[in-house]
């Protein structure tokens, strides 16, 4: 029961930090460092008390798997940063969410990451184009408007981490319900 609370707060806490990273990158383009400390420090409690607790093997994969989605995603995101088209945050985040994950979690997170995306910058173009408000709220909708800014990807990365918990199985009842029984 302890290991599958500790996973529990840790999950909740990595998704409360995609909600906040999510709303700051929307208001001002801006993912502060200690969202992606705090995830990959959840990870890392996570981990090493279902490890102890010998229900690692229920929710997650081998540590390999973790870490070696942890670092493709990292340089991969650092050479889109290199060449501008990722913010800094961004690529932190990405890289900080693809450690929970691991191997088999990383295509839904880049799917639907890029889904989103996709469908931000679709928006993005239209409100560029048709300027819907007179007087929009500081931020994205402003930005889209006034000089066609940025897209808040950090909104998308929150999505596609969202839906790959789903694919992980972390919010299964079945797999809780061996957690809380072993």
């Amino acid at each position: 029961m302890f290991g599958f609370l500790i996973f529990f707060f840790c999950v909740l806490a990595t998704l409360g930090m995609c909600g906040l990273a999510a709303w700051s990158d929307f208001k001002g383009y801006r993912i502060p460092n200690i969202v992606s400390a705090i995830i990959i420090g959840s990870f890392a409690l996570a981990y090493t008390v279902l490890l102890f607790t010998g229900q690692k093997e229920v929710i997650f994969f081998s540590l390999k798997s973790h870490l070696g989605s942890f670092f493709i995603v990292l340089i991969v995101t650092m050479a889109m940063f290199a060449v501008k088209i990722l913010g800094a945050g961004d690529s932190k985040m990405a890289a900080a969410l693809s450690l929970w994950l691991g191997f088999p979690g990383l295509t839904p997170f880049l799917f639907y990451m890029a889904l989103t995306g996709g469908i931000l910058a679709a928006v993005s173009l239209w409100l560029k184009k048709h300027k819907p408000m007179k007087n929009p709220p500081a931020g994205w909708v402003a930005s889209m408007q006034e000089d066609g800014g940025n897209i808040p990807y950090g909104l998308a990365i929150s999505v596609g981490a969202l839906v790959a918990f789903f694919f992980n199985g972390y919010f299964d009842p079945v797999k809780w319900a061996e957690m809380v029984n072993i």
